[in-house]
């Protein structure tokens, strides 16, 4: 009689400068999933690693998470992140818990959480893969373009070509703007987000705090009656900070 296989939930972060994204791809197996799994087949577990969602190349995630089935001689989740931890340089697994078979990564989200951070002065040498740049702007336009997107919208002129889903509604439950010393940080929580679409709002929203994009401009391309952006915002500042179950 076959053993039966554990599934567990991981939570991880990860340095998204060191990878062409999160999902695994046929040009190269420069990808956290590929990584990943890659460590998993060392420690005979050949199970396919299942994400809460994808990440752009560049994008990093301080709490993305992850499900995949253990074979039944694994049994201490303590003992598995810690070797995976060794062998995994530019990925951590912070947390690895067992959870019922019908855990899903991805369908089983409630709702997401990005970050995005930037400075106003150049980012140092050492900061340029963490952190984007915007020059001076004005907080309170930029409070007014995030506060546009919160609600239930079709997101269809917010994302890029090659999004695969049944919907572009999204519904977005908070934006939150602040700054902490010479950091400033944009907070997005939704129930779901399409590819690029956080990385395209945050671009929306600083050419509007600057004052070369209007607030009707924006409401124009959120009722998808215009077009007038496609400008994705850097990658280097946008981080998957928290998925809620």
């Amino acid at each position: 009689m076959q053993e039966k296989s554990l599934r567990v939930k991981a939570v991880i972060a990860y340095d998204g400068s060191c990878f062409f994204g999160f999902q695994k791809q046929t040009s190269t197996p420069q990808t956290v999933t590929h990584a990943i799994e890659e460590a998993l087949h060392s420690l005979q577990i050949h199970s396919a690693v299942v994400g809460s969602g994808r990440t752009d190349a560049g994008v990093h995630a301080t709490g993305q998470v992850i499900h995949f089935d253990l074979p039944h001689f694994w049994t201490d989740p303590e003992k598995l992140k810690v070797n995976l931890n060794r062998k995994l340089k530019e990925i951590q697994f912070k947390h690895i818990s067992i959870v019922p078979n019908d855990f899903h990564a991805r369908f089983s989200a409630r709702k997401r959480v990005y970050r995005y951070v930037f400075k106003t002065k150049k980012p140092s040498v050492f900061e340029s893969n963490y952190i984007a740049y915007y020059p001076e702007f004005k907080k309170d336009l930029l409070l007014h373009a995030l506060h546009s997107f919160e609600g239930e919208h079709d997101f269809n002129c917010f994302h890029k070509t090659g999004t695969l889903t049944h919907t572009t509604i999204r519904t977005i439950y908070q934006t939150t703007y602040k700054k902490v010393n010479s950091y400033h940080m944009i907070y997005f929580q939704a129930n779901g987000f399409l590819r690029s679409q956080v990385r395209m709002m945050v671009e929306t929203a600083m050419l509007c705090a600057k004052g070369e994009l209007t607030l009707g401009q924006l409401q124009e391309q959120l009722i998808c009656q215009k077009k007038h952006i496609t400008k994705l915002a850097p990658p280097q500042g946008l981080y998957l900070s928290r998925i809620i179950y």
